[in-house]
């Protein structure tokens, strides 16, 4: 098998729930980043690119009939280049990188895009058609998040939980404190704070220019972070599924837009075009798990992927889980071993700070561990996320 390289990658900044890029139509807003990559390496022959593989969980609205296609061509990449869409839900921007990264390596492709993109300011509301012949019954459904259109059966064999309820389930189950959930979501947002002072997150950032009326604004900065929240903020904010449960909006991923992408090569490829690699993808696994607790998913993930490269978590310098919430995160590092104030897990804070646009996260989780890799002079890194109705995914990295 061929080695799999990342050469590059840039994402837009996220953008809050009906914020400065709610107006941006999520075909422009994936195309965003393509632009860019375009742009910063003219170097690469664009028409030589074998696919553009972009993740997607929504795909109801303007994200529908292949985003990934459309997003090309709206990049400027040559029509010839075709194009991907993807969807493992919340981990659809990392399951496009390994949708890329098994292409290169069995030397079907030298050169690909991968990443992701959602829109969910924009995500519609749909009416599904009858079950039957002249029904006068309509139900209006949100597209946004979770469950629509639900099967009867799903439901009676493992419930429907909301991402909500999946969170209170773990914290439940593995008596997860509501204090440890703010503790963490605050140490997020403390972390993500130091990045910004640090300019890491600008690095990885390609700003964008958004119409808002009859004007255009560039936004270069993500807008869902919270620096000056502090732990008694956190500590006032109310349970969202009641007083006995712990999950707050606080200590929750946001709803957010934004789109990232990175440029995968061979080794051919990159020496061809004169790119320096940032990390090498070493394997990928994914595994299932009860829908009702899916956000445990990166732990049998994590489990199954170093059993197949030989490795053990004390391996790798570096470690990003997708913070869809606290007690979800908290009960994957309690899991695998880890303390709740890992300073090499998500030492650039996480969704709960950065926010979670869901086809996005995965592909910026990997972005961040590569670019992490090559500024800190790390070994490896590992990369997971949980994935609603019951799975996780994880990849591992090695700087080269």
């Amino acid at each position: 098998m061929a080695d799999v390289f990342i050469a590059a990658g840039t994402r837009t900044p996220f953008g809050r729930y009906g914020g400065q890029l709610a107006a941006m139509r999520c075909d422009d807003l994936a195309a965003a980043p393509l632009t860019s990559l375009i742009e910063r390496y003219p170097s690469v022959d664009w028409g030589a690119v074998d696919d553009v593989v972009l993740g997607c969980a929504n795909q109801a609205g303007e994200d529908n009939r292949n985003v990934a296609r459309m997003a090309a061509l709206l990049s400027g990449l040559p029509e010839t280049v075709p194009g991907m869409t993807v969807n493992r839900l919340c981990a659809s921007g990392l399951e496009a990188i390994c949708v890329a990264a098994r292409a290169i390596a069995g030397g079907d492709a030298q050169l690909v895009i991968a990443g992701g993109v959602e829109g969910m300011s924009r995500a519609p509301f749909v009416i599904p058609k009858a079950y039957t012949a002249f029904s006068r019954e309509q139900k209006l459904e949100d597209t946004t998040l979770g469950w629509r259109c639900i099967n009867p059966v799903m439901q009676a064999r493992y419930s429907v939980d909301s991402m909500t309820q999946t969170a209170d389930n773990l914290a439940r189950e593995h008596g997860i404190a509501r204090a440890c959930q703010d503790a963490y979501a605050w140490r997020s947002q403390q972390r993500t704070a130091q990045a910004q002072a640090q300019g890491w997150l600008a690095e990885e950032i390609t700003a964008v220019r958004v119409r808002q009326g009859s004007e255009f604004i560039t936004v270069r900065e993500d807008e869902h972070p919270r620096p000056n929240v502090t732990p008694a903020h956190l500590a006032k904010l109310k349970p969202l599924l009641g007083p006995d449960s712990t999950i707050t909006a606080g200590n929750a991923s946001g709803i957010n837009d934004g789109a990232c992408a990175l440029l995968l090569g061979s080794a051919a490829a990159l020496e061809r075009y004169g790119l320096q690699p940032m990390a090498r993808v070493i394997s990928m696994a994914a595994a299932g798990v009860a829908p009702r607790i899916m956000g445990i998913g990166p732990v049998p993930a994590t489990h199954k992927l170093l059993a197949k490269v030989g490795l053990s978590l004390h391996d790798f310098d570096r470690i990003e889980i997708n913070e869809a919430f606290a007690a979800q995160v908290l009960a994957c590092t309690r899991g695998l071993g880890l303390p709740d104030d890992a300073k090499h897990v998500n030492g650039n804070g996480g969704a709960i700070a950065l926010g979670h646009p869901l086809g996005a996260t995965g592909a910026r989780l990997v972005m961040t561990a590569a670019y992490a890799l090559r500024r800190q002079q790390q070994s490896r890194a590992l990369v997971s996320l949980c994935v609603g109705v019951g799975q996780g995914v994880a990849l591992a990295l090695e700087r080269v």
